[in-house]
Formats: C-alpha cells, structure tokens, sequence
C-alpha cells in the first residue's frame, strides 16, 4: 500500500513548477502502478499551450475555473468537469483570473516524476 500526504511531496523532486503552475506527482513511474496520478494547479490568469506527444491525459477540476481550447472548440471547466485528452490532443488550458484552477490529473503511461513545462516555448509545450 501506497500512503502520501500533499504536503510531504512538497520535500521531493515530485512537487514540480510545470511552468504556469504546480504539479503534485503522488503516483509516478517507479510506483509501479501503471499511470500517474497529480494534484494540479494551473495559476489563475495563465494560460499555457500543451500538447503531450508520449501520454494521454485525463483531468478533474476540484476547485477553480477556466477553459481548455482543442480544435476550435472551447469548453468551460469548473468543478465537476472532467476533460480527457484521448487523441494526444495539443490544446490551450487557461484558468480564471479570479483564482486557481485546481485539477486531478492522470497520465498513462506514467510521468518519471520530473517532467516540467516551458510556457515561453514556441509552440505547445509537452513531454
């Protein structure tokens, strides 16, 4: 059995600043459990351009509000919204300004725990 508190991560290489935000990892890669499992912050009046070429991704918003943009569609995300990138889909996730979103994120096949974002890239940023 796996047992992890937020705020211990917060001590490891597993709390990421993915660029626009802060990334959680509770479940990587050397966990063995086949996806990784994230409590994410997207920080409020970010937006950032993503596209994940060697993951899918699928994310819950627990707290906050914003968008996340894919193929000339936009879709409202506030809590209780579950958006999934099935397709490696290259999208834009953008939270309020009026304060973070905060999302549960999975990813198969599993992050190594480190990965991180560059929002000033050309392009969307991914791993």
């Amino acid at each position: 059995m796996i047992i992890r508190k937020r705020a211990d991560i917060e001590q490891t290489d597993r709390f990421v600043h993915w660029g626009n935000g802060t990334s959680h990892r509770f479940l990587v890669d050397s966990d063995g459990m086949g996806f990784t499992l994230c409590h994410t912050i997207v920080f409020a009046g970010t937006s950032t351009e993503l596209k994940y070429e060697n993951h899918l991704e699928a994310c819950y918003c627990i707290q906050g509000a914003g968008w996340v943009s894919s193929g000339g569609k936009t879709h409202r995300i506030e809590p209780g919204t579950l958006y999934a990138l099935d397709q490696h889909d290259e999208h834009v996730l953008t939270a309020d300004d009026a304060g973070d979103l905060v999302l549960v994120s999975v990813f198969n096949p599993p992050l190594t725990g480190t990965e991180s974002h560059d929002p000033n890239a050309e392009g969307p940023s991914g791993y």
